[in-house]
C-alpha cells in the first residue's frame, strides 16, 4: 500500500473513531451548541428592540438579527472547537497517543482525524445554529447560490484555522480542565468584536481591539456575502488570518507531537 493510500485509511479510522466518541459523549457538544443558541435568542428577544431602534432599524428588531446572527455563526464554531481541545488533552491524559504511536498506523493520522472530525462537528452546529435563526426571523438579502457557497467555504476555512489552533491547546494542556481554560479565547474574541455592535459604536480606546483580530474580517465578509453589506479588504483579512491560524496550529501542534516519547 502507498504512503498516501496508508494515510487516507488510517485518516478515515481515527475520523470514524473521533464522531463515535462525540456521539456517544454528546452532553460536551451540546452545552456548547447551546451557548450561542441561547446568546442568540437573548439578544434578540430582550435587546433586540433597543439594539435595532438604535441602529435605525424597524420596532420589530428585524435590522439587528440580520445583525447578528453572522456573528453568532462564527462564535459557534469558536465554541464548538473547544471540544477538540478538550478530546486531544483527553487523548493525551490517558495515554491514548501513546497507545497509537506503538502502533503501525501513519503518526499523521492521529491529529488528521481530530482534525477533519472538529470541522464537521463545527459546519453541523453552523447548520443547527442557522436554522434556529432563520426560525426567529433571519433572512438573506438577495444573496445568489455563489455568495452562499463562499459563505459557506469561509465558515469551513474559519472552523479548520481554530480547529488547529484547538488541537495546539489540547496536546499542551496536563488535562481536560486546563484545556478548557486554555481554549476560553476561542470563545472570548468574538464577544470583543464586531459580533454584536458595530465597531464605531465602541468607545475609540477600544475600536483597534475590536477591529485588529481575526473575528472581526470574518464575520464583516460573512455579512457582506449574505446581506450584501461592502466587504472591502475584510475578505482578504479573513483568509489570510485563516492561513496564518492554520500554519501556526499545525506546526505548534505536529511540534508538540513529535516531542512526545516514540
Amino acid at each position: 500500500m502507498s504512503p498516501l493510500a496508508l494515510a487516507v485509511r488510517d485518516s478515515s479510522t481515527m475520523l470514524r473513531r473521533n464522531l463515535l466518541h462525540a456521539r456517544r459523549y454528546p452532553s460536551l457538544t451540546l452545552n456548547l451548541l447551546l451557548t450561542p443558541v441561547v446568546l442568540l435568542l437573548l439578544f434578540v428577544y430582550v435587546f433586540g428592540d433597543v439594539m435595532s431602534a438604535g441602529m435605525g432599524g424597524d420596532p420589530d428588531r428585524t435590522r439587528y438579527v440580520a445583525y447578528l446572527v453572522p456573528g453568532i455563526l462564527l462564535m459557534t464554531i469558536g465554541g464548538t472547537v473547544v471540544g477538540t481541545a478538550v478530546s486531544v488533552a483527553g487523548d493525551m491524559a490517558e495515554g491514548i497517543m501513546a497507545r497509537f504511536r506503538t502502533m503501525a498506523i501513519h503518526r499523521g493520522s492521529i491529529l488528521i482525524g481530530h482534525v477533519i472530525g472538529s470541522v464537521l462537528q463545527s459546519l453541523a452546529s453552523v447548520v443547527l445554529v442557522g436554522l434556529v435563526a432563520v426560525a426567529i426571523g433571519f433572512r438573506s438579502t438577495g444573496a445568489t447560490a455563489l455568495e452562499w457557497l463562499a459563505a459557506f467555504g469561509l465558515l469551513a476555512l474559519v472552523a479548520f484555522a481554530l480547529t488547529w489552533i484547538a488541537v495546539g491547546m489540547g496536546m499542551v494542556s496536563p488535562n481536560v480542565e486546563a484545556a478548557s481554560n486554555n481554549a476560553l479565547p476561542l470563545i472570548v474574541l468574538p464577544f470583543i468584536s464586531s459580533a454584536f455592535v458595530p465597531i464605531d459604536a465602541m468607545p475609540g480606546w477600544f475600536q483597534p481591539v475590536a477591529e485588529y483580530q481575526p473575528f472581526t474580517p470574518a464575520i464583516e465578509t460573512l455579512r457582506g456575502l449574505l446581506l450584501g453589506t461592502e466587504i472591502g479588504n475584510n475578505g482578504w483579512l479573513a483568509i489570510a488570518w485563516c492561513v496564518a491560524l492554520s500554519a501556526l496550529g499545525y506546526l505548534w501542534s505536529k511540534a508538540t507531537f513529535d516531542r512526545e516519547p516514540k
